[in-house]
């Protein structure tokens, strides 16, 4: 890789998240750890807006942009994959605004790539979706965003319903199943919830401040999961 694309793709990578380390970045471009230090001393000299430093991690400062990007046809191919895949998990919110951003993405594309892409032969059909699950994930999600409060009746392995008031903290996919993290105010503690065994649920007016111990990077934590 020439040095100029691996200066590109640096930047890419660090705006792509919120704090990567000279070893995350070293290991997606195939080089040491050095010549991540001077890649970004050197975009650094050139104007770049990259905060951080060496030891502790790298992000872009705010008020900087690149020009548009332009994919190629196999990563044309891989997002609309990714798409069609995850439209079978995702709730009915997420899965048209999945659809609409594929589409302006392709709608961009020189004709090959796009005529590449949208004639991929992967398919996830929607077969056995339980609407009624998918429709109390988006509310879940949405009072997850609005960190509105809600009170659920919930059906526990052993067929007993109890019923909850909790902190929505996060939506978590299982392959098969959706969880959701909350801090249940009945048990002060922590709570996972299976979106498919909530007999009932009703988001609540008030509102909850995050607090101290009872966060969803909390939570990661509680559960020995990386925090991000």
């Amino acid at each position: 890789m020439r040095r100029a694309d691996r200066l590109f793709q640096l930047v890419q990578l660090i705006r792509g998240r919120r704090l990567s380390t000279a070893a995350h970045l070293a290991g997606r471009l195939a080089v040491s750890e050095r010549t991540i230090y001077r890649d970004v001393a050197e975009l650094q000299h050139q104007g770049v807006p990259i905060e951080g430093e060496a030891g502790v991690g790298y992000r872009l400062g705010s008020g900087f942009e690149l020009p548009p990007l332009m994919f190629t046809q196999e990563e044309a191919k891989a997002l609309v994959a990714s798409v069609r895949l995850a439209q079978q998990g995702l709730d009915p919110g997420l899965a048209r605004e999945a659809e609409d951003a594929l589409g302006k993405i392709l709608s961009v594309l020189p004709a090959a790539a796009r005529a590449a892409a949208e004639s991929l032969a992967i398919y996830a059909p929607l077969i056995g979706v339980d609407t009624g699950n998918q429709q109390r994930l988006q509310q879940l999600r949405e009072a997850v965003q609005a960190r509105r409060k809600v009170q659920l009746y919930y059906r526990d392995p052993q067929d007993k319903t109890s019923r909850r008031t909790i902190r929505p903290l996060g939506c978590f996919f299982w392959g098969k199943v959706w969880t959701l993290a909350a801090w249940c105010e009945a048990r002060r503690d922590f709570r996972s919830f299976r979106v498919d065994r909530i007999q009932a649920m009703e988001v609540l007016e008030g509102g909850f401040q995050h607090e101290a111990g009872k966060t969803l990077a909390d939570f990661l934590r509680h559960v020995g999961a990386p925090v991000l």
